[in-house]
């Protein structure tokens, strides 16, 4: 028998969970880093839970989703709009509400990778300072060139190397670092802490893990993988891969920060400072892989981003999804140039991201209950209807969301 390389094993294993390392490189992106980091620096571990909660309630939603896809044959919002008597208006509100979140996050995301890039050219070359619009540019060429001439194989590959990428470096500064194992361990008891801002925190961390978008995007790249009904055991175990990759990668970043800026009493406001912060800490090889890492957060999470479109009119549609076409070309061109956005606002790029998050938080519950609906209607899903236990876990999700759209919605007021 042919004995099969290491790394060939490796490669075998990532293919095997592609859309849930889709979605891992569309969540863990700068928008989290940056709300962990800041939980973690101001509140310990003690929102730890409130990460835990939503890991858990991404992976039932998931599975969820990915159950009625593959069931039905159809992705989310077609089953929407043809199975409920007002589901085009439903459909047609989750299309333009998670548009325009992902077109703020978009902003965001490149001012901050853009801010990172430029720390990084002035920390190698001696104070060398490069415009961010200069930087915005040369991404948004590149990205825009792969999605001309690429094929969702190729953006799985180039995602999962940024995934693997983004998770190594947090993991090396992670021990870099040294953070007190005592302190983590001592924050991580479940609290609500009494300060302002804290109720913002929690509808963040929901808003960044348990996303809306994340679920209707698991229903079109699941289709995309071409899977079946008889791939519902898989479907399932690349759903805990993602779930747990997300409450992983997140607490390290929540870890790092709790351990080392919590106790020394230092406050982060946005992604370059965590930088300027951890400098020095671990030094500027520590600055250097936190670069690296976020930057590879935010590349990530920037390739779903600008897919959103396309494959959300297709969804409605219920038509193939052909990024090559005239129509998906010319929406994500627009929506690369959003990516300047930053350049001509005064918001810093953290602020957009906050904004955006909260915002995700306050469609969940447009995209949960929905779901519970699909998901235990024989007409539709036959001899696999949901369970006792996942209909208690949906509706433990539907009462998740509602609490956290309050907090995202009285935050922001």
């Amino acid at each position: 028998m042919k004995k099969i390389s290491l790394t060939k094993k490796i490669g075998i294993a990532l293919s095997a969970v592609g859309p849930g390392l889709f979605l891992i490189g569309y969540n863990i992106g700068t928008g989290s880093v940056t709300t962990m980091a800041k939980t973690g620096a101001e509140h310990g571990m003690g929102l730890f839970w409130a990460l835990v909660l939503s890991c858990i309630f991404t992976y039932v939603l998931m599975v969820a989703y990915g159950k009625v896809t593959l069931v039905s044959g159809k992705t989310a919002l077609f089953n929407f709009k043809t199975e409920f008597k007002w589901g085009w208006v439903l459909s047609l509100y989750i299309i333009i509400a998670l548009i325009i979140g992902e077109l703020l996050a978009l902003m965001g995301v490149m001012g901050i990778v853009a801010d990172l890039v430029q720390e990084g050219v002035r920390l190698a070359f001696n104070g060398l300072v490069i415009q961010t619009y200069w930087i915005i540019l040369f991404f948004s060429m590149i990205l825009y060139a792969l999605l001309w001439f690429g094929r969702y194989q190729v953006f799985e590959k180039i995602l999962t190397v940024l995934v693997v990428v983004m998770g190594l470096s947090f993991f090396v500064v992670f021990f870099m670092v040294k953070p007190s194992f005592s302190a983590l361990a001592e924050g991580i008891l479940p609290s609500i802490p009494d300060t302002p801002g804290a109720f913002g925190l929690i509808a963040a961390i929901a808003g960044t893990t348990c996303s809306a978008a994340v679920f209707i995007m698991r229903s079109t790249v699941v289709a995309e993988k071409g899977w079946g009904i008889n791939d519902l055991k898989t479907e399932k175990k690349d759903s805990f891969v993602s779930a747990t990759m997300m409450l992983l990668l997140s607490g390290v970043i929540m870890a790092v920060a709790a351990g080392t800026l919590h106790i020394s009493g230092l406050k982060l406001e946005n992604t370059v400072e965590l930088i300027e912060l951890f400098e020095p800490l671990g030094g500027k090889a520590a600055a250097f892989i936190l670069i690296i890492g976020i930057a590879g957060a935010g590349l990530s999470t920037i390739f779903p981003i600008v897919l959103i479109a396309p494959w959300l009119v297709s969804d409605y549609r219920g038509t193939p999804r052909n990024i090559h076409s005239t129509q998906s070309r010319s929406l994500i061109f627009l929506a690369l140039l959003f990516a300047f956005g930053t350049v001509f606002l005064e918001e810093r790029p953290p602020a957009l991201m906050i904004f955006s998050q909260a915002f995700q938080a306050c469609i969940l519950p447009a995209v949960a209950i929905p779901v519970f609906v699909l998901i235990n209607r024989k007409k539709i899903m036959q001899e696999h209807k949901a369970s006792n236990r996942m209909n208690i876990g949906i509706a433990a999700v539907i009462v998740f969301s509602l609490i956290t759209s309050w907090l995202a919605i009285s935050e922001f007021l």
